[in-house]
């Protein structure tokens, strides 16, 4: 397990204070698992969950106490993003800023490389 600086992957703090919210009302520890996985109708798709723990071999990165953990399988594809959480008319979801992602969709929840 390993902390790393802000640069390698990022949590807003408006990010950080949703997961800190919604973990306070699941009574879970505030830690936000991001994965990424094939699929989706650009060739990968992110995954976001609470977790319980970090696991040996995720990076973690924390923000105002709240801590974003990624597998190292996942870190190789999400390096240099940043995860925010935003509100509009359309809804209120985490979004992935992955300066990576060659292509992406319209719902942003999938990329390609």
């Amino acid at each position: 397990m390993a902390i790393i600086e802000q640069s390698a992957i990022a949590l807003t703090p408006s990010a950080a204070a949703r997961v800190a919210a919604i973990a306070e009302k699941q009574a879970k520890p505030a830690i936000l698992r991001l994965s990424v996985e094939g699929g989706g109708c650009s060739g990968f798709q992110y995954r976001f969950g609470l977790a319980d723990s970090a696991d040996a071999d995720d990076t973690i990165a924390e923000t105002d106490g709240v801590r974003l953990v990624v597998d190292s399988m996942s870190l190789d594809l999400v390096r240099g993003a940043q995860v925010d959480f935003v509100e509009s008319l359309g809804g209120a979801a985490f979004k992935v800023s992955n300066p990576q992602a060659a292509a992406g969709c319209g719902c942003g929840s999938s990329f390609a490389i």
